[in-house]
Formats: C-alpha cells, sequence, structure tokens
C-alpha cells in the first residue's frame, strides 16, 4: 500500500522523498559532535519544498498539578459569545453559582476569567455528577489557564508552553523585481520587508536592483507540541546585487552584521521610501517638466502613488516643516552638524519643527504639491551645505560590533554563513527552482 502510495505522489515530490530517505539513511550511520546542529540541518532539509501537515491536538492536555479525570468525554468546549461572564457561561454548561464563585477565586490567575472575550475557548471538565472539576482557557499560543484541585482545594496556574525554533531557507532570483521574486520565494510580506530593510543602508532598493539579482534567506519557524504557529526573524541573509555579495548575520542584540563583525546598520538609509512602488532619475541638469527650463537637479525623485508613507533617513532634528508654493508640504532634518536631508512635495506632513525623529519613523506622504508635475518624492542630501547624489554618496558606518562579543559572534557567524552555504548546496543537489518552497 506504501509502494502504491509513492506512485501516485507527483514526480518531482517522488525526487524530493528519494532524497530525504537517503540522508536520513546518512544520518544514521554517519555520527554527529553537535546534536543541535544536525537537528537544525535536518529541519531545514526535510522542509525543502513540501511542508508536512502536523496533527494538532484540540482537546484539553492532562495537568500534574490537579487531580484531572482523563475521561475526556467529560470535556465540554464553549465558544465565548459576545456579553458572555462566566457566571452566565457556567449557567449554561449546567454548572452551580458556587460552581462560578469557588472558580472565580481560585488563586490570583482566576482574575484572567474576567477578560474573556467573542472567539476565545473554555475547555471545562465535569465529572458523571456534572460537577465542576476542572477548567482549560488558552490565552495565547504559549499560555493557559489551569483551575482544578489540587486535593480539596481549587487552585489556578498559567502553564507556559517551551516554543521551539526550527530553521527554514528560501532563495530567490529577480526576474520581474523583487517583491515578486520573494513572494514566489515563499517569504512573507514581513519577511520580504525585513530582508529589504537589513541590506538597505547598501543597496537602493528603488533603482539598484537589476534582473538576475539574488538573495539567499534563513528565517525561524516556530512550533508548540510540534504544532507550527508562526514565524521568526531572519537570522542569516545573502543578497547578490549586480555581482557585489553582501551577507547579513542577526546576532544576540537583535542587529544585524557582516560575517567580519561590522554593523550593517550605516546612520542614514540609502532610500527613503517603499521601495515596492518607485522609480526615480537624478541629473545635474534636467528640463523641468512645470517651469519649462533647464536647470540643476539637486535631488533624486522617487515617482510614487498618492499616499505612500516617507521616512527619515537618519536620525535627526526637524528644522522645517512646511508649505510653500514651490516645495509644496516640506520636511527638512538637521543630522548633527554635518548633515542634512529635504524631503519635498508632501501630501501630508507627519511631523513638526523641532520633533526629533529616529530613522525609520514616517515623517509624511508622498504627493504632489508645489511644484509637481505628479506624484513623487524629491529628495535631497547635503554634507556640509553642498548637495551630494543620495544614491552614492558614501554614508558614514555605525559602530562594529562590541570587542568583548567578538569570539561570541564569530561562533555564531560561522554557523549562519555554513546554513547559507548548505542552502545553495541542498538547492543544486536537489535540482529544484527556487521558487520550490511552498
Amino acid at each position: 500500500m506504501i509502494t502504491n502510495t509513492i506512485k501516485q505522489l507527483p514526480k518531482q515530490h517522488r525526487w524530493t522523498l528519494a532524497g530525504v530517505c537517503a540522508f536520513l539513511l546518512l544520518m544514521i550511520f554517519i555520527p554527529s559532535d553537535d546534536v543541535a546542529a544536525s537537528r537544525t540541518h535536518l529541519a531545514t532539509t526535510l522542509e525543502v519544498g513540501v511542508k508536512y501537515p502536523l496533527a494538532i491536538t484540540l482537546l484539553p492536555s492532562t495537568n500534574d498539578m490537579f487531580d484531572v479525570d482523563e475521561d475526556l468525554d467529560n470535556w465540554q468546549t464553549y465558544t465565548v459569545k459576545r456579553g458572555d461572564t462566566l457566571a452566565n457561561i457556567f449557567s449554561t454548561l449546567g454548572l452551580s453559582p458556587q460552581d462560578t464563585f469557588k472558580v472565580s477565586r481560585a488563586g490570583t490567575h482566576a482574575v484572567r476569567l474576567t477578560s474573556i472575550t467573542p472567539g476565545d475557548l473554555l475547555y471545562v471538565h465535569v465529572n458523571d455528577a456534572n460537577q465542576f472539576v476542572s477548567l482549560r482557557y488558552p490565552l495565547s499560543k504559549t499560555e493557559t489557564l489551569f483551575i482544578g484541585y489540587d486535593d480539596d482545594q481549587l487552585l489556578s496556574k498559567v502553564e507556559v508552553k517551551q516554543v521551539e525554533t526550527l530553521h527554514d531557507f528560501a532563495q530567490g532570483t529577480i526576474r520581474s523585481s523583487f517583491w515578486n521574486a520573494g513572494t514566489e520565494a515563499g517569504l512573507t510580506d514581513n519577511h520580504i520587508m525585513r530582508l529589504a530593510g537589513i541590506f538597505g543602508w547598501d543597496i537602493d532598493f528603488a533603482q539598484e536592483i537589476r534582473e538576475g539579482d539574488s538573495f539567499n534567506v534563513v528565517y525561524e519557524e516556530q512550533y508548540i507540541d510540534g504544532e507550527f504557529i508562526g514565524f521568526g526573524d531572519i537570522v542569516a541573509a545573502e543578497f547578490v546585487n549586480q555581482g557585489d555579495v553582501f551577507q547579513a548575520v542577526k546576532y544576540e542584540d537583535g542587529n544585524f552584521y557582516t560575517p567580519d563583525g561590522r554593523s550593517m546598520r550605516k546612520s542614514f538609509l540609502r532610500a527613503p521610501i517603499n521601495f515596492k512602488y518607485i522609480s526615480s532619475s537624478f541629473k545635474k541638469s534636467r528640463y523641468h517638466p512645470v517651469q519649462k527650463r533647464w536647470k540643476a537637479h539637486r535631488g533624486v525623485d522617487y515617482a510614487a502613488k498618492t499616499g505612500t508613507p516617507v521616512v527619515a533617513a537618519g536620525d535627526g532634528k526637524v528644522i522645517k516643516s512646511a508649505y510653500d508654493r514651490f516645495n509644496g508640504h516640506h520636511v527638512f532634518i538637521q543630522h548633527g552638524e554635518k548633515y542634512t536631508t529635504k524631503y519635498l512635495h508632501f501630501t501630508k506632513r507627519a511631523v513638526k519643527n523641532g520633533q526629533t525623529v529616529k530613522q525609520g519613523q514616517t515623517i509624511g506622504y508622498v504627493g504632489a504639491t508645489g511644484l509637481a508635475s505628479g506624484p513623487h518624492l524629491h529628495y535631497e542630501f547635503l554634507v556640509n551645505g553642498v548637495h551630494q547624489n543620495p544614491r552614492t554618496v558614501a554614508l558614514p558606518k555605525a559602530d562594529p560590533i562590541a570587542k568583548k562579543e567578538v569570539d561570541k559572534f564569530k561562533l555564531i557567524a560561522q554557523e549562519r554563513v555554513a546554513q547559507l552555504n548548505n542552502n545553495k548546496r541542498i538547492m543544486v543537489a536537489m535540482n529544484l527552482p527556487n521558487n520550490f518552497i511552498q
């Protein structure tokens, strides 16, 4: 029967299954010095191409703290409705007001039952005499409130389930756009934006992405009792842009560094606007579409949809937030003594004069106010009062990783780079397209 089932699988899945079986045989006979690393590698290998469904247990699990009857037929499931309270829920389930009183005072954690919301599930355990035995109330994916008897006393506690983190990976090659390539590779919208943010200080995702550029990403997947509960962060990434290779590794401080410990973060973003929608032009001399004459164009125009958020390119102080007939709604930001950035033609400003802003904070929204022929952002970058090309100016770098953390970071970086390289070898060995991960 197993043989017939395998024959019914698509050819590409049969090859995948064969590769996985071969790998498992190797894992049996080849000892590993690092069990955790082998487990991660195995999980990564198994998850290439096919996501295997996991069984989900909906019934309450037993709890050693309480004398819980394992007769699951006596568990009742109740979905909270609008206006419900513990009292009317217990009444609906045939329990007495005394049961409600006792449960609501079963220790400090029982107060959580006062904040039940529509759609929540309550699992209530009663005995054959329809007397309350215990209750289970999932508070989140990781926390569950238990109320039950310990001897003759009702007690409550919150059980926190351990989250298991495994690593998966995705690879892609740009054919039409970075966004489309990320989607085809199986990345979530958040992962795509995160990937752009990691490399956004070195690559202008508005103008510098080319067909044939590629990326390679290792990211977290989180499980509880074998059940997938969501995606974690990217832990390592590689981006090849016009032949230049950029690699980034996440450290324990939450920041990303190059494998040799240099911070990926710069003092300024290369482009202060959502890359998904934009195009631009930069010329020292340009025919102005509104004024109908040739003049210097001392910034970059990012054509974008009206309302697209524009963010501060770096930390600084708003020295001007105003409107005039030439610049429309505009914002100027001073970054220390040396740098100034200017943002023109907003449809709406989101900051005020004198306000301190952080890099990545929304300061306005794309529009066509002032001398603008259509919705776009005009962005200028000044160094000591002199205009520079925002796309090519050398950006000051953030501090490298702390010296006391270097040795520890190097060990993590070696592991992450090995994962990135291993991912590429797996894809080549299995002869799978970049967008095969589903």
